[in-house]
Parts: structure tokens; sequence; C-alpha cells
């Protein structure tokens, strides 16, 4: 259900801006866009558990309000961001 290191450092270099760059919005919604892709498979086997619903409803949340951040101060970035993600919108 959790994301492995391997693949949270492979999801880092391919969203990374720059060299060590860890923290950059492109980086965290990578990294969210995964959490909320794994819990929702998650959630098709296991549909009643709620807790997990609302972490997932909380991920969404703290994505969308980092893709508002990222539209706000450059949209290039954001239109080129959803793009590669495959993200609605």
């Amino acid at each position: 259900m959790s994301i492995t290191a391997e693949r949270r450092t492979a999801l880092i270099q391919e969203y990374a801006t720059k060299p060590g760059d860890t923290g950059s919005p492109e980086v965290q919604v990578a990294l969210l866009s995964e959490r909320i892709a794994n819990l929702t498979e998650h959630l098709k086997t296991h549909a009643k558990d709620f807790h997990s619903r609302r972490g997932l409803l909380v991920l969404v949340g703290q994505r969308r309000s980092l893709l508002d951040y990222l539209k706000r101060k450059d949209q290039g970035r954001y239109e080129a961001l959803i793009q590669r993600l495959g993200l609605r919108r």
C-alpha cells in the first residue's frame, strides 16, 4: 500500500526540476498521485475501509492545494505537470 523506496527515488528523479530537488511542487504532486493511486486500488477491494477513504480524501485535498499553488505561480509548469501525470483539468 505504501510506496517503496526505489519507486519514491524514481519518481523524484523523474519529476525533479533540478538535481537534488525533492520539494518542488512537481515532485510533491507526483508522490501524492502515486499514493492516491495505491489507495484507490486498495479501496476497490476493501470497500468498507472508511479510515483509508478519509486518508484518500485528505491526500486529494493536499494535491489540489499544491496544484492550485502551481497554477497561480506558473501556468506553464502547471499545464505540463497535469499533462505528464494524466490528471483532468
